[in-house]
């Protein structure tokens, strides 16, 4: 009876997540040779896995023995090419006093070996280039890979990105093998998953966030010998996969332009914003002439009451003055796309600028115009409404007649 009391009140404060980790450490039968690592990495989220590796070799020698890093070269940068831009690990290798490779390629490459014995584990993360089947055959454990997020959601080059684009409201990381033929398609090794607010995410905050539970991961995997047959897949956190699968493509100019039209179009904005910073239009000054407009610092806001109006209005051809008069606010609008002619309406908010999208608003507070320095919002789309070349009609959609929708026309064609 008296190791019942004690037991009870200790069970409830008790982590069961926290006591299945500590009794696979304190059961776990696998051994290994203390491993000689090559560490393939680039970035700031390689780097925290590095240096938690490096911590650990240090208080656990036997352990982990050594660690050779292998990076990519540095790459010319700059206007004229002169300056060369290093891979940020590189720095960091050398400041840990580590044995340091720099390769573009592994085509005619062997592995190097640490104190005359040759790399017996090859951990790769946020690398770059695949490691082909050549080089994971020739070390005794194969190789590990961390990737940031809850595999096989988001494979692909760009997972924290994707996750911020799509707003998702939980994200995870992953340790898994590396695998022969593909990307990030290895064996899962063990998993971590937590949730996350999209509403306050930027991609600084979600790789801060993440960093340490990719280091402590792969850290646990080395300790627990995960990669010592025979291999163990985690499967606790499959429940939280979607049915869909996202993949997270690199990310390209593309991704960075702005589609004002979709139905997503108020809260896509600022999330792409803060996964991949300043987004970018077009604009067409006249029918020859378009720009490129850079936006920064902008917001999801209710759409102003100006905007629920001009739908009413029967003749654009004075649009300006007579959307003034009826509802005592100027509505401004810019031609985005040079096919379809479809209008951009926007309201003056102070100095920023409060764009239509089919929801809400969307506020920007500063623009960058093509060749010019950045300024607040309403002076450079005042310079753009300065040429003054676009009228506004209202035409009936092919698909339903009894609807109509505003297209821009150019003034000297709308006066013929």
């Amino acid at each position: 009876m008296v190791s019942l009391i004690v037991i009870r009140p200790f069970a409830k404060k008790l982590n069961l997540s926290r006591l299945k980790s500590y009794t696979l450490k304190l059961y776990s039968t696998k051994t290994s040779k203390p491993l000689r690592i090559l560490f393939c990495g680039s970035d700031e989220f390689s780097i925290a896995s590095l240096r938690a590796i490096h911590a650990e070799h240090k208080r656990d020698p036997d352990l982990i023995k050594s660690i050779d890093v292998l990076c990519r070269p540095g790459k010319p940068a700059g206007r004229s090419l002169k300056q060369i831009r290093e891979v940020p690990i590189k720095a960091v290798a050398q400041e840990l006093g580590l044995t340091l490779h720099e390769k573009d390629t592994f085509t005619g490459w062997d592995l190097p070996k640490s104190n005359n014995e040759p790399i017996n584990l090859i951990v790769a993360v946020s690398f770059g280039l695949f490691v082909p089947p050549r080089i994971l055959k020739a070390v005794e454990y194969g190789g590990l890979n961390v990737h940031p997020s809850l595999l096989p959601d988001y494979r692909g080059p760009a997972p924290l990105q994707r996750i911020i684009m799509r707003r998702e409201k939980a994200s995870g990381v992953t340790l898994q093998t590396l695998d022969d033929k593909s990307f990030d398609h290895g064996k899962i090794l063990a998993q971590d998953w937590f949730p996350i607010e999209p509403e306050a995410l930027t991609y600084q905050k979600l790789l801060e966030a993440v960093m340490p539970k990719a280091a402590k991961i792969l850290v646990d995997g080395l300790q627990n010998r995960s990669f010592v047959p025979p291999l163990v897949e985690d499967t606790r956190w499959r429940h939280k996969l979607p049915k869909k699968l996202t993949h997270a493509a690199k990310i390209t100019p593309k991704d960075k332009k702005v589609h004002w039209h979709t139905k997503t179009a108020a809260v896509d904005i600022p999330a792409h914003q803060n996964a991949l910073g300043r987004l970018w239009t077009t604009v067409l000054v006249d029918p020859k002439t378009q720009k490129r407009l850079i936006l920064e610092d902008s917001e999801t806001v209710d759409r102003p009451e100006v905007f629920r109006h001009v739908s009413e209005v029967e003749s654009f051809q004075r649009y300006q003055d007579r959307v003034s008069q009826k509802l005592g606010r100027s509505v401004h609008f810019f031609v985005e796309d040079p096919e379809t002619f479809q209008p951009v309406l926007y309201v003056e908010d102070g100095s920023a600028v409060v764009f239509r999208t089919p929801t809400e608003g969307v506020r920007v507070k500063r623009i960058t115009a093509e060749g010019q320095e950045t300024k607040d919002a309403c002076k450079v789309m005042e310079g753009i409404r300065r040429a003054n070349a676009w009228d506004l009609k209202q035409v009936s959609r092919l698909e339903n007649p009894e609807s109509s929708r505003l297209v821009a026309v150019p003034k000297l064609l709308d006066a013929k």
